[in-house]
């Protein structure tokens, strides 16, 4: 398997395990919430780029240390970091349309 194949097949991994952890508050999986900003992978190491819904929320640790054992629990993962930023910041319609429908949020925003 060609370094590029397995990459994208470890990035389904770790999309698959991202979406495993919830919000505590919200009940739904933090990438189609829309907290997951980026995922980056070279060669089984593997870097995401997230958010949460406000600055001080009190679930951010819960959050970070869940997408880091999620993705560290990834078949092929070696090493993993997870960086919050605000930037930018976090809106609802960052969310998926699933997310949105689990939520009753309609194309009007909260």
């Amino acid at each position: 398997m060609s370094e590029a194949a397995a990459d994208e097949e470890l990035a389904d991994g770790v999309m698959a395990a991202l979406r495993r952890v919830i919000d505590p508050e919200l009940g739904y999986n933090i990438v189609d919430l829309g907290l997951v900003y980026r995922v980056e992978i070279d060669k089984g190491t593997v870097h995401v780029v997230m958010t949460t819904t406000t600055r001080g929320c009190p679930a951010t640790d819960y959050l970070r240390d869940g997408a880091t054992d999620a993705v560290d629990s990834a078949l092929g993962v070696e090493s993993v970091t997870v960086e919050l930023t605000y930037d930018p910041p976090w809106t609802p319609e960052m969310m998926s349309q699933k997310a949105k429908e689990h939520l009753g949020i309609g194309d009007g925003g909260w």
